[in-house]
Formats: structure tokens, C-alpha cells, sequence
């Protein structure tokens, strides 16, 4: 789950994903190149049973020739003690010698904490025959609070996996799913993601009623729907959590309440809300849509821009 996880956002965002996890060998200039996924027919054709399927090789190439393609191989890996250096080793050779290139950049994403070697020496006292290194984040080493502001949107989705203290879980929620709502413009990918931040941030029930409590009460101040939604879902006996409720249909009286809390935002915002913008909301009776329309009227400047967000989710 959490490979499959990571593949997808790699894949879905390769400049962003090269600049928050291998920054140190990524560059400035990452947005001008072109980055191709090596292609997992061709790996398995040649490197058969050695292939692992949830590795992540991106070829990066600049058509100007201002430096040589590299070779970036991602790996995401859950429990620290299960890492094998030889294994990564044996892998980026035998890319390096199936692309024809010696510029190859390992970068292992750790996602919990726990000691791991990084640096491997083949050789004897004398002399060193073979040595390999490679880059590493280690996510839950990072503080989550310096990533809040941040543009990557890599970053920002990856908040609930970085340290934080237990009374600023909430907070860190907040800024993940604002991220994702001001950094991502895709109704599908806003879904797929916002997904991503509730299985990594895995709230409590005690933490959605504070969460909805301190963002969503009394016409409350901005975001938080997946939330809603998952503890709405709750109350209604659906079975499966939030994820799956809002896949096989949310009921009626859970579409109700999140079209209401969608135009008491509105109205804290701006005022009085036309009756043509109620009249649209009311005909929106998908609760994910109605999340990311929540989404986006947290961050819009005017009436307009809000109509403009209806347009799109209802188009």
C-alpha cells in the first residue's frame, strides 16, 4: 500500500517529488527537463526477477545539453529494518548497465524512523574496490511546521508523515489539505490526494469532532470536508470509513449538512450569498465534489471566483 502510494506520487508529480526528496542532486533548472518513467516492460524483459515492480526510475534529460541525463532510482520503504543496501546496490548497477550510464542517483524515502546503513565499502585494508552511497529523507526526521507554507505540493501532502508535537496534529491536517487545494487544480487529483493525506494523517474520532469544531463551527473558518464527511459517515452506521462511504454514496442527510456548511462559509466570507450560487449548491448532491468545492472557497478572492469553481466542478 504505502510503495503504491509513494509510485503514484512520484510519477504524478516528478519535478516536485526530485526537488523535495533528492534536492541536493536535483538542481534549479528541473522544470526546463525533460523526465521520462523508465518503463517496467522493459525492466522486467531484461532484468527479470531482479525488477521490483514499486521502484521508481526517472530519466532525466535536458534537450539543450547543459548537463548529461541522470538516472534518479526512488525507493519508498516503510520499515527501516527491512532496508538492504546490497540489494539497492545489485539494483542501480544493473539499471546503470541496461541504460548504458554511470549516472545513476539512489534516494531512499524512509518513512518511519530507526537505523539503516547508508554506506557500503568493498575492498580490503589497503584499498577500497567498490563504494556506494545514496541519498536519503527520512520524512519522520523533518518538522512538519517548516514544510506549512511551502509550494511543493509533494511536500505539503507528505506533512502527516513528518514530526510534529501530538497538539499540533490538527493544525499540520489543516495545512496538507489547504496545500493540496491551493497547489492542485485537478478535481481528480484533488480527490486522489485528499485521500493520501486522511490514510497517512489517520485522524481519530475525537480529533474530526475538534478538527470540525475548530475550523467548521459557528460558520466556521475554512476547510475541512473530508473530515466532515468521514465523521458524518460515522453517525450514519456507514461501515466502510470515510474513503469507501463517499465511493458507494453518501445519504441524504450528509449531502444536506455539507452543502450547508459549504454555503455558511460562503456566507462568513462574503456576505449574503446570491440565491443563484445556494440554487447551484443545492444541486450538488455528490459529496466529493462538494468537497473540493469546499476546497476551493477557502482560498477564492470574490463571488465570482466562487461561481467560476462551481462552473468547473459542475462542467
Amino acid at each position: 500500500m504505502h510503495d503504491q502510494n509513494f509510485k503514484n506520487l512520484i510519477l504524478d508529480y516528478p519535478v516536485q517529488a526530485l526537488e523535495f526528496f533528492a534536492g541536493k542532486e536535483a538542481g534549479s533548472d528541473l522544470s526546463e527537463a525533460r523526465i521520462v518513467p523508465v518503463r517496467q516492460e522493459q525492466l522486467m524483459e531484461r532484468l527479470g526477477e531482479r525488477f521490483r515492480e514499486l521502484d521508481t526510475p526517472l530519466l532525466v534529460e535536458w534537450s539543450d545539453g547543459r548537463r548529461e541525463a541522470i538516472l534518479f532510482v526512488v525507493e519508498e520503504e516503510t520499515k527501516t529494518s527491512e532496508f538492504s543496501i546490497y540489494r539497492l546496490a545489485r539494483y542501480c548497477l544493473d539499471l546503470a548497465e541496461l541504460m548504458g550510464t554511470d549516472r545513476v542517483v539512489p534516494v531512499v524515502i524512509f518513512l518511519r524512523t530507526g537505523t539503516h546503513r547508508n554506506h557500503l565499502r568493498l575492498g580490503s585494508d589497503s584499498c577500497a574496490y567498490m563504494e556506494f552511497r545514496y541519498l536519503t529523507c527520512k520524512l519522520k526526521s523533518l518538522p512538519s511546521a517548516r514544510y506549512y507554507d511551502s509550494d511543493n505540493i509533494v511536500a505539503r501532502l507528505n506533512l502527516p508523515n513528518m514530526a510534529y508535537l501530538p497538539e499540533d496534529r490538527l493544525e499540520m491536517y489543516l495545512a496538507a489539505q489547504t496545500g493540496l487545494a491551493r497547489l492542485e487544480t485537478s478535481i481528480e487529483k484533488q480527490r486522489k490526494y485528499a485521500d493520501f493525506i486522511d490514510f497517512y494523517a489517520d485522524l481519530s474520532e475525537e480529533e474530526v469532532v475538534r478538527y470540525r469544531t475548530r475550523y467548521l463551527s459557528g460558520k466556521g473558518e475554512i476547510m475541512g470536508l473530508v473530515s466532515v464527511l468521514k465523521e458524518e459517515g460515522r453517525q450514519e452506521g456507514i461501515q466502510q470509513g470515510m474513503q469507501q462511504g463517499m465511493q458507494q454514496g453518501m445519504q441524504q442527510g450528509i449531502v444536506k449538512n455539507a452543502q450547508e456548511d459549504v454555503i455558511d462559509i460562503i456566507e462568513t466570507r462574503f456576505g449574503v450569498v446570491p440565491g443563484s450560487i445556494v440554487e447551484i449548491i443545492k444541486g450538488i448532491d455528490d459529496p466529493s465534489l462538494l468537497k473540493i468545492v469546499l476546497k476551493q472557497v477557502i482560498i477564492v478572492g470574490s463571488l465570482e471566483e466562487v461561481k467560476q469553481v462551481l462552473e468547473k466542478v459542475m462542467s
